[in-house]
């Protein structure tokens, strides 16, 4: 019997879950921050929703723990580094809220064509207004799906019943996986040129913070209508007010904001936007099956089974040899990732070296991770990274030589297009790249990073430096590599700051750039 310390409510069959496995169940509601680290001692699980912190305080205090579940997906208030450092494994129940997720956003497509909250509002001040809330059909309209993860996915079926053609932008999906679903993929311009309403379902990251802002939005089909069910900053709210305002949108549906809770906004005086307070997964089965899931979750971990939903992995589960590359593989995934623009059609990794020898599945997973990184609107495991990858069409294909050639340990990915390699250096075994598209230099992996090619003669490196510094850039490194044919060249810049996409353009305009592509790490 363990301690399972509950922190936020749980449905009580959920606790009857734990305590039925012979768990002895201690719920503490509203705990502050002092009182959690005074209680979480003894506890071998700790189960929690979005309010409460598990922070590294909280696991250097929880000496006993074995699991943190979060009953739900969103992971932000959970130091999973930290619990992976301390062989804390941390679970979460992902699938909990897609219907009810999918459901909301189709709620809110049907409102905006039908107008049926404002008629309702209406009716009920005693307007009898049938002429001016006159809605559209959506049978034979374009519906620009922005996202085509699991909730995508299942919008995308629920608007095909309704007769709508589908389109989507999702750099993740492959075309096969888009053709199965009877979606045609295309770029997020051409989809905003052609969609009659576009539903969002991407996760809120650096790269999509601000997507669809004043120039994308000036590229809207005339009477477009947005829904947005993911994730507030995704959308420019001010630039969609003017957007409105102008007629260039006709209107929107928004569950979710920048700033949350609000109560203000420039948006909720226009009769043609529709609003809701972030209730997507706010139904009764939604939070049934995230209790639910992450009760039986728990359970797995303290009986120490296989645990589907695990988000991390405890350091000892790894070899000494492998350990120090997992950071390595996810930063290389992620740069190919970038220099993709999205997912590879196809992967190939080979592993050199001692590593070849020392068990490198996880390795593999770390790859996948951050490939997956930014394209997908829930964490990505070390669980879910295969099925990711099945579901969007990935093949993979590894190979392993003990044989040390240049480096002691080395590994390197390649796609139909590009290629990364990195290994463990330096006097403090520190990660570097040490290969890009068959380029040759060696640079640490940077959170900030550009990569330039370029024709191989001089005053390019300056030109660069220039255009970055006009733009109030600073470059904190640079490595530079010929081309094995001397014709070309590759820089790799770390800078203080993700280089604006503007910035990136004017790069690519000059003469003698070939390439450009920003990396966030």
């Amino acid at each position: 019997m363990a301690r399972v310390l509950i922190t936020e409510k749980l449905a009580p069959s959920c606790l009857d879950t734990l305590s039925n496995a012979g768990h002895e169940v201690d719920v503490q509601l509203d705990l502050s921050p002092e009182q959690l680290v005074a209680t979480i001692p003894g506890a071998a699980a700790l189960i929690i929703r979005s309010a409460t912190q598990v922070t590294a305080d909280v696991l250097a205090a929880g000496t006993d723990l074995i699991v943190v579940g979060r009953a739900g997906i969103g992971l932000d208030n959970v130091d999973v580094a930290e619990s992976t450092k301390r062989g804390v494994m941390v679970v979460n129940a992902p699938q909990s809220n897609i219907l009810s997720a999918a459901e909301q956003a189709m709620a809110l497509l049907l409102a905006q064509a039908r107008n049926i909250p404002q008629a309702h509002m209406a009716l009920k001040a005693g307007k009898w207004e049938r002429s001016k809330w006159e809605g559209v059909e959506l049978h034979s309209k374009t519906l620009g799906i922005v996202g085509l993860g699991r909730v995508g996915a299942l919008v995308a079926q629920r608007a095909m019943a309704f007769g709508m053609k589908l389109v989507a932008y999702d750099p993740y999906v492959s075309q096969d996986r888009a053709k199965h679903m009877g979606v045609e993929l295309m770029t997020m311009e051409e989809l905003m040129g052609v969609s009659d309403f576009i539903s969002i379902h991407l996760p809120k990251n650096p790269d999509t913070i601000g997507l669809i802002g004043k120039e994308m939005l000036a590229k809207a089909k005339p009477g477009m209508r947005i829904i947005n069910t993911a994730r507030g900053g995704i959308v420019d709210e001010a630039a969609l007010y003017e957007a409105i305002k102008n007629g260039q949108v006709q209107g929107a549906g928004l569950d979710v904001f920048a700033k949350e809770p609000t109560t203000e906004s420039p948006l909720f005086e226009l009769d043609s936007v529709v609003v809701a307070p972030h209730l997507g997964a706010s139904t009764a089965e939604a939070q049934d099956k995230a209790g639910q899931t992450i009760a039986e979750q728990v359970n797995l971990a303290l009986a120490g089974d296989f645990v589907p939903y695990a988000v991390n992995v405890a350091a000892t589960d790894v070899s000494e040899t492998v350990k120090p590359f997992m950071g390595l593989s996810e930063q290389l995934g992620r740069v190919l990732a970038c220099l993709e623009d999205g997912l590879p059609g196809q992967l190939e990794i080979e592993y050199q070296g001692g590593l070849a020898g020392a068990g490198t599945g996880i390795l593999t997973l770390s790859v996948l991770k951050g490939i997956f990184a930014a394209g997908t609107e829930e964490p990505v495991s070390y669980v879910n990274a295969p099925q990711l990858a099945e579901e969007r069409g990935l093949v993979i294909k590894e190979s392993s030589s003990v044989t040390p050639i240049d480096y002691v340990n080395l590994i390197t990915l390649r796609s139909a297009k590009h290629s990364v390699a990195g290994t463990m250096g330096g006097p403090k075994t520190e990660p570097r790249i040490v290969m890009v598209d068959e380029h040759t230099l060696e640079v640490p992996p940077a959170t900030n990073m550009l990569v330039v090619r370029n024709d191989d003669r001089p005053g390019v490196i300056g030109k660069v430096g220039t255009v970055l510094g006009e733009a109030n850039v600073s470059i904190s490194s640079m490595a530079v590599g010929p081309s094995a044919t001397g014709h070309t060249a590759l820089m790799i810049l770390s800078t203080d700051q993700p280089v604006p996409e503007d910035v990136v353009g004017k790069l690519r305009s000059d003469e003698g750039i070939s390439d450009v592509h920003s990396v966030t790490i």
